[in-house]
């Protein structure tokens, strides 16, 4: 027999409950006929009946005694509750385990849970450590205490409180407590939510030396996380690891395998997704909606208009129906492409399939029209959405904002930013953006000032987009010692310069024919974990070309492709017109093919 815990544990000393009474605290009763009248009391809730009987007694006294009698732990769990209540008092860590205790061996699993609940709720000051110390000696009951753990567990999950759920999942271990895919899948989930992967991959290995129960749902968790990280072979892995375990994948094993390497962004990404689906359709997993949505926008981001159109068809062919976001990814890359024809009886066809096209399938098509300078059509399909009763977002707003910036018409910019407002819509960022950038066009640095301490006023911060628009404009002038000081700003305002500043930074200083600090501006960028890109290269080679350093530029070449970098098309141009064009012929051997065709 464990040693029974001591009675006066509570946080509140009881003689501070009975001011007036000045003698020492008494047993409540030692006569066993007193008892069941109390339990009846209880069980009827005459409350002040029993507290005249706890007078000249001490609440905790009689906890104990319900705790060692055989009453019905419910009841005691009544007289828990409003003794705490009524005496403001809180009881021991001992009691509260040997009451869940009692509870667990009655089988009353729904008034553990809820006490769980609310012991987690409230207490702060307890660590984990403690309660499992406190759950093992209060009970005699492994298979009770194992339960109590994984309701813990659970409790602290639900309490968003994942980070002690975390160390009671630990220290269930320790203890040798048996847990549950019921608190291990949520603990998992939220895992996940908190980008907290390294934690999800240690549980998951635990779950399996443990052999704790795990199902489909456990498998795609951690199959989630990993791929939310890029970690694609190891969610390959723990697939094998499913099959073996017996659990076969499900649809939605694959879909999240399938969106993780469309979401990859390497080359060879859309192949090992179709290779995916191939697998899942000889492992007799039906592909559903989300699959085939999955693909479809994945090689329209990945710039296969062709394929994402097969796949398109294909899913009809399937008998599944497209939906919305189907539609919304199509219509979008076509629009992008410049196709607007083909785009538009995209959206008729959603039409006719009974679809209700929504604000994002208006917002693609708008963006379309704006950048082909399309305006009329932009402005008629906007006129139309607000006619149908759909509320315009501020991304609809912003795009025709920024098309009227970049097409020079700034009153009508801000005379669509009032009616925006006026109209319940609140101006972002994002659109402040725009209409500096369109204001630094023209030279308006006034206005730009006044619409920056606006932007403040209103509780919105400058963010790199803003400070990119203000290098570039500088730079652009021919100010880029003005704008280099920018960079300095953004750092005291706790912003991060990217590839773009620098860039923009280094092409400005190459525009002035001043090399060195634009290789300065490098090594600042380099210094700031910042590696070199296609695009520095673009701009550092064709600085040294315009200054008739050739050879240097030749380096500069060899150094980005030996470190895997892959020319585009600027590449291609600056080699051309700046080297061969004029009788330079760039000395890499087997990397620039056909550069006088190109």
């Amino acid at each position: 027999m464990h040693p029974k815990p001591k009675l006066f544990h509570g946080k509140l000393i009881l003689v501070n409950i009975f001011p007036g009474n000045k003698q020492p605290l008494r047993p409540f009763s030692s006569d066993n006929t007193s008892l069941p009248i109390v339990t009846e009391l209880i069980s009827k809730q005459h409350w002040k009946s029993l507290k005249t009987h706890l007078q000249k007694a001490s609440p905790i006294t009689l906890l104990q005694q319900l705790l060692d009698s055989r009453v019905d732990p419910c009841l005691t769990l009544r007289y828990f509750n409003w003794s705490e209540k009524e005496f403001n008092l809180s009881h021991s860590l001992e009691h509260s385990c040997m009451l869940i205790h009692s509870l667990a061996n009655a089988k009353r699993y729904p008034k553990m849970r809820s006490f769980l609940y609310s012991f987690v709720k409230n207490e702060k000051s307890i660590s984990v450590s403690s309660i499992f110390h406190a759950i093992s000696v209060s009970g005699d009951s492994f298979c009770a205490s194992s339960i109590i753990a994984d309701m813990l567990v659970l409790a602290y999950v639900n309490n968003v409180k994942s980070h002690l759920a975390f160390e009671a999942f630990k220290r269930a271990g320790d203890y040798g407590f048996k847990l549950t895919a019921v608190s291990c899948n949520p603990l998992l989930s939220a895992l996940v939510k908190e980008d907290k992967i390294e934690d999800v991959e240690y549980m998951y290995k635990e779950m399996i030396r443990r052999r704790i129960e795990v199902n489909a749902i456990s498998f795609n968790t951690v199959i989630n996380g990993l791929c939310k990280v890029g970690k694609l072979n190891k969610a390959s892995d723990v697939i094998q690891d499913m099959k073996a375990w017996g659990v076969l994948p499900d649809v939605i094993t694959y879909n999240t395998l399938i969106s993780g390497y469309c979401k990859k962004g390497r080359i060879g990404k859309m192949y090992k997704a179709d290779a995916i689906l191939k697998e899942m359709i000889a492992n007799e997993v039906r592909p559903d909606e989300i699959t085939y949505n999955i693909l479809i926008d994945g090689f329209c981001k990945d710039e296969n208009l062709m394929a994402a159109m097969k796949v398109f068809r294909e899913m009809e062919t399937q008998g599944l129906k497209p939906t919305v976001v189907t539609y919304n990814s199509l219509i979008n890359k076509l629009g992008l492409e410049g196709k607007l024809d083909e785009a538009s009886g995209m959206l008729d066809e959603m039409v006719g399939s009974g679809l209700k096209p929504n604000v994002v399938t208006y917002n693609v098509l708008i963006n379309g029209y704006c950048k082909k300078g399309k305006m009329k059509e932009a402005t008629d399909l906007f006129d139309d959405v607000v006619k149908q009763g759909i509320a315009p977002t501020v991304v609809t707003y912003n795009t025709l904002i920024y098309a009227y910036c970049k097409d020079g018409r700034m009153e009508d910019a801000f005379a669509l930013r009032e009616s925006m407002v006026d109209k319940g819509t609140f101006a972002d960022v994002t659109t402040y953006n725009c209409l500096i950038s369109g204001l630094c066009r023209e030279g308006n640095i006034t206005a730009v000032r006044k619409l920056i301490n606006e932007m403040l006023n209103k509780g919105l911060k400058v963010n790199v987009v803003t400070y990119n628009i203000l290098v570039d404009a500088l730079c652009n002038d021919g100010e880029s010692r003005k704008a280099a000081r920018l960079l300095d700003e953004m750092v005291k305002m706790g912003l991060r310069p990217n590839h773009i500043t620098y860039n923009t930074l280094m092409d400005g200083y190459c525009g002035e024919g001043n090399l060195r600090a634009a290789l300065n501006i490098r090594t600042r960028m380099e210094k700031e974990g910042m590696l070199a890109n296609v695009v520095t290269y673009n701009v550092l080679i064709k600085g040294l070309c315009k200054k008739g350093k050739l050879e240097d530029a030749n380096g500069l070449l060899n150094e980005m492709l030996e470190k895997g970098l892959i020319p585009n098309r600027t590449t291609y141009e600056i080699v051309k017109v700046e080297m061969v064009d004029k009788g330079f012929i760039p000395d890499i051997e087997g990397h620039m093919c056909n550069i006088s065709g190109s």
